[in-house]
């Protein structure tokens, strides 16, 4: 018999082998995927854009009701009516003791003015619901294309601080084999070793956001696993905008849009005043049938509701439908002042990002120069090693904003792309 003592511990160790198992097993490979198809998968497969698609459904739905409002219209009902006994006089049953009532109702809207305009209003509303999706999808695609680009940064980054670190080897490596020759100092070769801890823990936080970058970028594309990104995009910087360029960016098409939606919404305030007119045509079948009541009946009605005072309602109403307009015209004015002032600032950025990616390359130039020179020197023993680990790290630096300055060359050529309303294609 197994004592629990055994037994637990067997447990524990089946779970600790099952754990390392998981532990070592690796993960999948990132997918590769070029710009164009990262940013089409985004807008396409993005749960934000599926969302946003939901509400088309229910501006559709809501239009539907809109409809049937002014309509046909059929009801029927059935009713039996039970008494403790029959009614009558002189041997003639007036009311039956048990009797069953057929009924049905047909209504049809002969002038249904507000109806008719929340039929068109609601049509207003599907059509903004679409151009909101088409606005998301632009909003996704941007995100996906900046996710794109950081990961693009990040791996470049890497790559500086690899050759960063394997620089500082080669130097700790020489200062180590110049000590053990007895030519060198300990103090030079603890001034590479902390040279080389330093490049190797940029390394792993470098490499750390290359797979914090893949992640997010796989999150938007609604991928089961990390995604890595293949060449950088070209980015073309188009020459000239045009007369009207600012209404392809789909958020002046929803102003407008919404503006058109709601010049509708006024124009149609007057319909409040206008009578109703309904016609009604009312069957009715009785068994078995009183003496007054034959068995089969019909009526035709032609009902209307004319409005004469609401104490100054529809009028409030209108107001603040006219307010909500104007509202709506500040807003798109607004967003064109911006759109403008985007465009403006993105391209007058590209001129800037491009000379000052220039200069960094020159000085990143100058730096690895500096460094081959000062490497040189400190061989020869004409200076210490402290000029030569400044040298270096001067040198990563100049790298690295090399890199930073490749992003935001691109980030700006991306923003102008999406200022016009040209990104995503």
């Amino acid at each position: 018999m197994v004592s629990p003592r055994t037994f637990t511990a067997s447990v524990a160790a089946v779970l600790l082998l099952a754990t390392s198992a998981r532990a070592q097993t690796p993960a999948p490979e990132p997918e590769v995927v070029t710009f164009e198809q990262a940013v089409q998968r985004a807008i396409t497969a993005n749960l934000t854009v599926e969302r946003a698609a939901t509400a088309v459904l229910g501006a559709e739905a809501l239009l539907a009701q809109a409809r049937a409002a002014y309509r046909p219209t059929a009801n029927g009902t059935a009713v039996v009516t039970m008494l403790d006994g029959e009614r009558g006089f002189s041997g003639n049953v007036v009311q039956p003791r048990t009797q069953l009532t057929l009924g049905g109702s047909v209504d049809v809207p002969v002038l249904a003015a507000s109806q008719w305009a929340a039929r068109a209003q609601a049509a207003d509303q599907v059509a903004i619901a679409r151009i909101n999706v088409d606005d998301i999808r632009r909003q996704v695609g941007v995100a996906a294309a900046q996710a794109y680009l950081a990961v693009i940064t990040a791996k470049r980054q890497v790559e500086v601080n690899e050759r960063a670190r394997d620089t500082a080897k080669a130097q700790f490596d020489y200062a180590a084999a110049r000590r053990e020759g007895g030519v060198g100092s300990r103090l030079n070769e603890e001034r590479a070793a902390q040279e080389l801890a330093v490049n190797e823990e940029l390394v792993e936080r470098s490499r750390l956001a290359v797979l914090l970058g893949q992640e997010a970028l796989g999150r938007l594309l609604v991928a089961d696993r990390a995604v890595d990104v293949a060449d950088p995009p070209a980015l073309d910087v188009p020459a000239a905008e045009g007369e009207t360029w600012w209404t392809a960016r789909t958020d002046i098409k929803l102003f407008d849009a919404r503006i058109d939606a709601q010049t509708r919404v006024v124009n149609d305030s007057a319909r409040d005043w206008i009578p109703s007119v309904t016609a009604s045509f009312r069957p009715q079948y009785i068994t078995p049938s009183g003496l007054f009541a034959p068995s089969g009946t019909w009526q035709a009605l032609l009902s209307s509701s004319i409005p004469l005072w609401d104490s100054g309602q529809r009028a409030a109403l209108r107001g603040r439908r006219r307010a909500d307009l104007e509202l709506f015209k500040v807003d798109r004015r607004d967003a064109e002042v911006s759109a403008k002032s985007e465009v403006r600032i993105a391209r007058v950025t590209i001129g800037a990002e491009a000379r000052a990616l220039d200069r960094s390359r020159e000085a990143s130039t100058h730096a690895a120069e500096v460094l081959r020179i000062t490497d040189v020197a400190f061989r020869a023993g004409a200076t210490t090693n402290i000029e030569l680990v400044d040298a270096q790290r001067r040198a990563r630096d100049a790298e690295s904003a090399v890199t930073l300055s490749e992003d935001r060359a691109r980030q700006a050529r991306l923003a102008l792309l999406v200022a016009l309303g040209r990104f995503p294609g």
